[in-house]
């Protein structure tokens, strides 16, 4: 095994680890790494700074600019996909005949290219694309970027079928895998890669009810919306809300809310430590596509764990979470678990569970296999 390389083309720089994409792709090519594998990171750069760390943890590491300009907004091809080509890349993976990892539909441009064709080429797939960029359409209020959404929904959409020339698709959830599986062969499901190696989730009980999310996306802004007007409107309940650039109105209307407290950009120590001394940690979500990880941050670390439906789409982990779809049970779940006390049995019932599906050490050994 000490001889397998590996290249994994990464839509953006991966470090930090600190949003739902590169989280998997930094954690599973660190896993790799521990396994033997000799990863050769090729990185799409487009305001993220290089840290030292990559080229500490990988064999070898490569920029190269992503194309941002709006004249890809006018090609038939998507435009997260158009904009991560590079002629360097190609040539740098021509130097050799290793196999090559491409994440998510993003990178996919090289499924095209002739002088590749020979290789064994896996996408891992973070998403259904299309679907995703469907949803953001929906939940965005900007009339130029809900157009933008809409018009690359539908290039998705017809672009999806370059995935028949990929060796294997790795789809990232049981959902993703049963959709895959309908329109193309060879679909592995491999469970997102992920930081945690144990349960740190603390017994007895927190004084306050979390949200956390990236505030700057529309779907995240909408759920902390719908808190506020239907779940937290009459309950007298601390809620406090962490995320990444909160929008301006959201930030003015919480400040008049007596039992609301917004911590914007905490930092990542801050925001474990929000997630750690929580008593529920509450996720909702529109969108049914891929997993969103950070549900894995609130089993592995916190204490209760109150979600939708939609935010288990295919993770297998039902039985650990509380489940509620409207306000109405959202309200009654939160005043129910609020007396209740978080147990020995509960870490144990997530130790085990957490352990069958989300094992980095496991997972990595069937993606090695895979390549092989």
């Amino acid at each position: 095994m000490s001889d397998l390389h590996l290249h994994i083309i990464s839509f953006d720089i991966p470090y930090p680890a600190n949003y739902g994409g590169v989280i998997d792709v930094f954690f599973k090519a660190k896993a790799l790494t521990e396994h033997g594998v000799k990863v050769h990171m090729h990185c799409f750069q487009y305001g993220r700074e290089h840290y030292s760390i990559m080229k500490e943890s990988f064999y070898k590491v490569d920029y190269y600019k992503r194309d941002i300009s709006k004249k890809h907004l006018f090609k038939s091809i998507p435009y997260i996909v158009s904009t991560r080509t590079s002629e360097n890349l190609i040539e740098n993976l021509s130097k050799d005949n290793y196999p090559i990892l491409m994440e998510g539909l993003h990178t996919s441009a090289l499924l095209e290219e002739p002088r590749l064709k020979a290789r064994i080429r896996l996408v891992r797939a973070h998403n259904i694309e299309h679907e995703y960029y469907h949803n953001l359409a929906k939940a965005e209020k900007d009339i130029f970027k809900k157009y933008y959404f809409y018009n690359e929904a539908a290039k998705l959409k017809r672009y999806e079928k370059v995935l028949e020339k990929a060796d294997r698709i790795l789809a990232i959830s049981e959902n993703d895998k049963e959709y895959f599986n309908k329109e193309f062969s060879r679909v592995d499901h491999v469970p997102a890669f992920h930081p945690f190696k144990e349960v740190k989730s603390k017994k007895g009980r927190g004084s306050y009810v979390l949200y956390h999310g990236n505030l700057s996306v529309a779907e995240n802004e909408n759920a902390v919306n719908f808190l506020l007007d239907e779940v937290f409107n009459d309950l007298d309940v601390p809620f406090k809300i962490a995320g990444l650039n909160p929008p301006m109105q959201l930030k003015t209307r919480i400040d008049v809310i007596s039992n609301v407290e917004l911590i914007s950009n905490p930092n990542d120590d801050e925001l474990q430590n929000l997630i750690e001394n929580a008593h529920i940690n509450v996720s909702i979500t529109a969108q049914r596509t891929g997993l969103k990880l950070k549900l894995l941050n609130n089993l592995y670390n916190g204490r209760f764990t109150l979600v939708n439906d939609k935010m288990l789409s295919g993770s297998n982990l039902d039985d650990l979470c509380e489940v509620a779809n409207n306000h109405v049970t959202l309200r009654r779940r939160i005043k129910i678990l609020f007396r209740k006390e978080f147990t020995e049995q509960h870490i144990e019932e997530r130790k085990k569970n957490l352990s069958k599906i989300y094992c980095n050490g496991r997972n990595v050994k069937s993606l090695i296999n895979l390549i092989n």
